[in-house]
């Protein structure tokens, strides 16, 4: 989760939203790993997670991450819990809850419908006091 905070911090630094996300393979190295960059690339699916996740499909070469981990500072979106999904994720951890915007423990609850396919293992609040922290200065600088 270190590697995923470091991407949050760098996000929150080029002035986007600090999140952060790095994907494991099955030896556990990283092998992808990006913050959000939404604001730069002028593209709103430009998540943290979904970078990473194309980052290793490419590495990879396939769109199947069968026994990769992802690990990412906040919980996901729905549409990032649906690449998850269809990207076949072993396991997702994730630091702070959003309950606002979160898919997965919070609001759509992706991983929870029948039409989901696939469903990874959830382990969540990994780093979570750091990730909040970093998105709460974020947001707080903002509304001065």
């Amino acid at each position: 989760m270190e590697a995923a905070l470091a991407e949050a911090r760098a996000a929150g630094a080029r002035g986007e939203v600090p999140v952060g996300a790095v994907v494991t393979g099955p030896d556990g190295r990283i092998v992808a790993r990006a913050g959000n960059r939404t604001r730069e690339l002028a593209d709103p699916t430009a998540h943290a997670e979904i970078l990473a996740l194309r980052a290793a499909c490419a590495r990879s070469g396939t769109e199947r991450l069968l026994g990769h981990d992802l690990y990412v500072t906040l919980e996901p979106c729905p549409m990032c819990a649906a690449a998850i999904s269809f990207a076949r994720i072993a396991r997702l951890y994730y630091g702070a809850e959003d309950p606002k915007s979160g898919g997965v423990a919070h609001g759509a609850r992706v991983f929870s419908h029948p039409q989901c396919h696939h469903v990874p293992e959830v382990y969540d609040g990994i780093g979570a006091e750091e990730a909040a922290a970093l998105l709460r200065q974020f947001f707080e600088g903002r509304r001065v």
